[in-house]
């Protein structure tokens, strides 16, 4: 398969492209993994990225078309590919319709998952990270608990509360998807390419998509 996934923050998209990269083999691509892959193996772009990464600016958006072209050509892709989280902006979702027409990609559609406010709160605050950067495995405190004493079950590192999921934080963050990200679901209604899920049970979204393919 060959598609993307769009969603508020705590939609789940991480998720139910993990559960649909189990079924057929595709591989799950997010910016934040390819920026950061780049900058380890100290390509050229990576290199030009960790400039802007280290001054804390953001990775202008040519840049980061550039690294997914590299990515997208990379053998795995050939399986099938799931790009999480990325296009973000109106002006990326055009450069990424150039980047897959020059390389003869075809998208089979575009996964667009709708979820309550309500739920989006409830599943980020009782989020929890661990917090060995090699690891960072998420935990619910609800659904996945860690271990009784607030351990990663996978490395026993402790494990912790993000700063950007506490309640004021995802208010902030919903806020800012809603003006730079959700329009993203109008560029592509009027491409024809959207279709919507519903992402309260997680199984129950993959099985929706997997039915569309």
């Amino acid at each position: 398969m060959k598609i993307i996934i769009l969603g508020a923050p705590g939609a789940g998209k991480g998720t139910v492209a993990k559960l649909l990269c189990d079924f057929d083999g595709s591989i799950q691509i997010s910016t934040g993994d390819i920026l950061r892959a780049a900058v380890r193996a100290e390509t050229e772009l990576g290199k030009k990225a960790k400039g802007y990464m280290d001054r804390g600016d953001l990775v202008p958006d040519s840049l980061i078309m550039d690294i997914m072209e590299a990515r997208l050509q990379e053998p795995d892709c050939d399986k099938g590919f799931i790009l999480d989280g990325f296009p973000r902006t109106i002006n990326q979702a055009e450069g990424l319709k150039e980047l897959i027409k020059k390389l003869n990609i075809n998208l089979d559609f575009v996964v667009n998952l709708e979820v309550p406010r309500d739920v989006i709160l409830d599943r980020l605050t009782t989020r929890r990270t661990c917090s060995n950067p090699e690891c960072q495995e998420i935990y619910n405190i609800k659904s996945k608990p860690p271990t009784a004493d607030g351990k990663c079950e996978k490395c026993g590192s402790p494990v912790i509360q993000r700063d950007d999921e506490t309640e004021e934080a995802i208010t902030y963050r919903l806020e800012t998807y809603n003006e730079k990200t959700a329009p993203l679901i109008g560029f592509y209604e009027s491409e024809g390419s959207l279709k919507n899920f519903a992402s309260v049970d997680s199984k129950e979204t993959v099985e929706a998509i997997k039915k569309e393919l």
